[in-house]
């Protein structure tokens, strides 16, 4: 029991550990992304839909707020890869050496994966939801006044959910790695998985069929491709099992 109560303590240590270093990397991510706050923001401003749009100010703290969010944008960014190598350093001592390898090449992927979804948004699922709501006010002869933290609030909460749902392949692959997942679990879970793909695909676009379809395909087969990639490592599990059990016999 106090070896159990000794394991627990130690665990929660490494546990501390492990936040404290992602804190320290996202306070040094910030403290650059604020280097590089304004840049971005004047690049974005400069792109379309924004490119040649008045963005206003309401409020003195306007500026300060949105130039602090991109500071800790870019910082979040930055330390990604950080925050998946320590998540990975806290579950190692419970993986074989082989999977070990295996889980330490996700972490590239992750952060490739999640800015492919960044582009996505920005790129796709943006401009749509934007120009729809634009066209919305043409149409009804509203005169459009945007504040930049009305429009930049806007983009995050398209982008974010974008780049976390892109995220999907690796976090299968993980989860079935730690043998919390596998494929028949998620086939029979697939169902569910495709009524929750159409929530956020209709949360995050205009309300209109068209474009939610436009967002739902990519997450369709962001998620079957989960499921392919989780059969396949899956598949190498069970037969370094078998092997690992002839061998064990064997002795």
């Amino acid at each position: 029991m106090n070896q159990d109560e000794m394991t627990l303590v130690e665990h929660l240590r490494e546990l501390r550990k492990r936040l404290l270093w992602v804190l320290v990397a996202l306070v040094a991510g910030m403290a650059i992304g604020l280097l590089f706050a304004k840049k971005t923001i004047l690049f974005l401003t400069q792109q379309p839909p924004a490119r040649g749009m008045e963005l206003n100010a309401f409020s003195p703290w306007e500026p300060i707020r949105i130039y602090m969010n991109f500071g800790l944008l870019i910082g979040l960014l930055l330390v990604l890869p950080v925050a998946l190598y320590h998540i990975w350093a806290f579950v190692k001592p419970g993986l074989r050496p082989v999977e070990q390898r295996a889980t330490l090449a996700y972490i590239p992927f992750a952060t490739l994966l999640f800015l492919v979804g960044l582009g996505f948004g920005y790129f796709v699922v943006f401009p749509m939801a934007f120009m729809f709501g634009s066209n919305i006010s043409h149409s009804i002869g509203i005169k459009e006044t945007y504040g930049m933290a009305q429009y930049f609030g806007f983009m995050f909460n398209i982008l974010l959910p974008v780049a976390l749902v892109f995220e999907l392949p690796i976090i299968v692959m993980f989860l079935t790695r730690l043998r919390l997942l596998n494929p028949q679990r998620l086939s029979k879970l697939r169902r569910y998985a495709y009524m929750a793909l159409v929530i956020i695909a209709a949360v995050i676009t205009p309300p209109d069929a068209l474009s939610a379809i436009i967002v739902f395909i990519p997450m369709v087969l962001l998620y079957e491709f989960s499921v392919l990639l989780s059969r396949l490592v899956y598949r190498k599990q069970v037969a370094q099992d078998l092997a690992w059990e002839a061998e064990y016999g064997a002795k």
